[in-house]
C-alpha cells in the first residue's frame, strides 16, 4: 500500500472530518484572495458564515482585509491561537506551510482539492498534527448539513 493509501484512509476514518470542522474556531488560510470569483475568497466567505473565525494570510503588498478582516503576511505573524491552517497554495508549497503551522502550535492542517505532499503530511502528523489533503472544508460542511457522509 503506498503513502498516499495510507493518508486516503486516515482521512476516511467516519466522523474524522466532522470531528476537525466540529471542534476547530479559528482557521488561518494561507493563499486567501480578495478576488471575489477566486475559490480561496469563496471558502474564505462560505467559513465566516459558518461562524468561523477566519484568518486571510497573503504576502501581497498592499493587501490589508478580506471580507471585513485583517490579512497576515505569514503564519508566523499571527497574533492569536491558531487552530487550522487550511491551504490554498500549490503542493510545492505545503511542506514549508506545514513548518509554520507546527510553529504556531496549530492542530490541523488542511490542504485544498488538488493539493497534497506526502512528506508534509507526515511531517505534520509526526508533530501531532491532524492532516486533510485533496479536499474542501465548504464541500465537507454542505456535506455535514446535509446529513451526508464526508468523502
Amino acid at each position: 500500500m503506498s503513502e498516499l493509501d495510507i493518508t486516503s484512509q486516515l482521512d476516511d476514518v467516519p466522523g474524522f472530518i466532522a470531528d476537525i470542522l466540529g471542534s476547530v474556531k479559528t482557521i488561518a488560510m494561507v493563499g486567501a484572495s480578495a478576488d471575489s470569483r477566486k475559490p480561496s475568497y469563496q471558502v474564505l466567505r462560505v467559513l465566516l458564515d459558518a461562524g468561523y473565525d477566519v484568518i486571510p494570510v497573503n504576502p501581497r503588498p498592499g493587501l490589508t482585509e478580506i471580507c471585513g478582516q485583517k490579512v497576515y503576511a505569514t503564519l508566523l505573524s499571527i497574533d492569536r491561537p491558531v487552530d487550522m491552517v487550511d491551504v490554498f497554495r500549490p503542493s510545492a508549497d505545503l511542506y514549508g506551510v506545514a513548518e509554520e503551522a507546527i510553529a504556531i502550535g496549530a492542530k490541523v492542517l488542511w490542504a485544498q482539492i488538488g493539493v497534497t505532499d506526502e512528506r508534509a503530511a507526515k511531517h505534520a502528523r509526526a508533530a501531532g498534527l491532524k492532516v486533510v489533503m485533496d479536499r474542501c472544508p465548504k464541500i465537507e460542511l454542505r456535506l455535514l448539513q446535509e446529513g451526508s457522509s464526508p468523502t
